[in-house]
């Protein structure tokens, strides 16, 4: 059974799911997909080429797929996707893509806190916690399992690689590789992630694997060749340590700095 108040303005051709619920004052434009379970709140705005996966929620006065805020824009038509069980909070807001990528991405399982800003043809994970006030420029990626302080910057193309937490109140200008904790201003590798890794189940053997990659990489003499270099040649290839050279070596904007 779908639900929608009656001062809510919903669109003849947006397609909703079963037990949908929509609140009062807000507003689906044409050309929305809302599949079942979601619950929209009150003075919420959908904007056209949203797709909305199952049991997501989005809370009061947010406003997600809106035009993209980028110059070069012209109207082409573009998406912004959020998967399963993702919440949207408190007046976030969420741009579709441009004709770089044509769609924003928002992973399943996710937590986006009150007055987030996704930026136009982003791409966010699964399992990633944003928290209050984060603000992205356009082009960003953030891997799974992400966790973000609030007040933060993220310079536009920066890539967040996975199980990673950024500090809070902090500009991120430079790429920040997996299984990290990043702060400081500017912001800096600050040893490896060592909680929340072992909240998801990293072994005692594994963390030592990825201290011993980093220490190669941000606390030795040596340069970033040299130092994955280094690890190829004396470390076991397993897909953890693996992944840390992959993104060391595809960085475009260059990775932070070692303490």
């Amino acid at each position: 059974m779908v639900k929608i108040h009656p001062t809510a303005i919903v669109h003849p051709k947006a397609e909703l799911g079963k037990d949908v619920e929509i609140g009062p004052y807000s507003i689906v434009e044409t050309d929305v997909t809302i599949d079942d379970g979601c619950l929209i709140q009150s003075h919420v705005v959908i904007d056209s080429g949203t797709r909305l996966g199952k049991e997501v929620k989005i809370a009061h006065g947010a406003v997600v797929g809106t035009a993209p805020q980028d110059l070069k824009y012209r109207g082409e038509k573009t998406f912004l996707e959020i998967g399963d069980r993702t919440t949207i909070r408190e007046f976030a807001t969420l741009n579709r893509g441009t004709d770089h990528s044509f769609k924003t991405v928002v992973g399943k399982d996710s937590l986006l806190m009150a007055y987030v800003h996704v930026a136009h043809d982003c791409v966010i994970g699964d399992h990633v916690v944003l928290s209050n006030a984060i603000n992205m420029a356009g082009h960003v990626t953030i891997e799974d399992y992400v966790g973000i302080g609030g007040m933060t910057a993220i310079h536009q193309f920066v890539k967040i690689g996975r199980h990673c937490f950024v500090g809070g109140g902090v500009r991120v200008t430079k790429d920040v590789p997996p299984y990290v904790l990043a702060t400081g201003e500017p912001l800096q590798y600050a040893g490896i992630n060592k909680t929340g890794l072992e909240r998801r189940g990293f072994t005692p053997d594994v963390l030592a694997e990825i201290k011993r990659a980093y220490k190669a990489i941000f606390r030795s003499p040596m340069t970033k060749a040299e130092a994955l270099k280094d690890i190829k040649e004396n470390m076991t290839m397993s897909p953890v340590i693996e992944s840390i050279i992959r993104f060391a070596e595809n960085t475009d904007r260059g990775m932070i700095k070692g303490e």
